[in-house]
């Protein structure tokens, strides 16, 4: 019975020392992608930044310079996928023109949503 009981302890004591793990890899990619604009590779994965506790990532238009910060959880891929490799398929909406759509470029991972998303106006009216 004490022996399952250090087993439980350990296995609890693992899963926190690699979701702090998952936490700093993540933070020190964000700091040089923020502080340096790369290198983007090697990155770590959605699920790393997830764990680590950062879930949102922040994008800027390489056009219009609009700002978005997007939710890691609703990002349609599989876990085991590296951050920059989203880079490539990530599009503005802001600034987009019929099929052609400016690519963004990722700025940083944070824990909460820090851009505020930008209030859509219908055409029709003034702004």
């Amino acid at each position: 019975m004490g022996a399952d009981i250090r087993a439980k302890s350990a296995r609890e004591e693992a899963r926190k020392a690699a979701r702090e793990a998952d936490r700093a890899e993540a933070e020190a990619w964000s700091i040089r992608m923020e502080g340096y604009g790369g290198p983007a590779q090697p990155s770590p994965t959605i699920g790393q930044c997830l764990d680590g506790g950062l879930g949102w990532l922040e994008v800027e238009c390489n056009r219009c310079k609009t700002r978005a910060s997007l939710p890691l959880y609703a990002i349609r891929r599989p876990r085991d996928t590296p951050i920059w490799k989203l880079e490539a398929s990530l599009k503005c909406r802001s600034c987009r023109k019929g099929r052609s759509a400016p690519p963004v470029r990722i700025i940083k991972l944070t824990e909460a949503r820090e851009v505020t998303p930008y209030k859509w106006v219908h055409p029709d009216e003034e702004r």
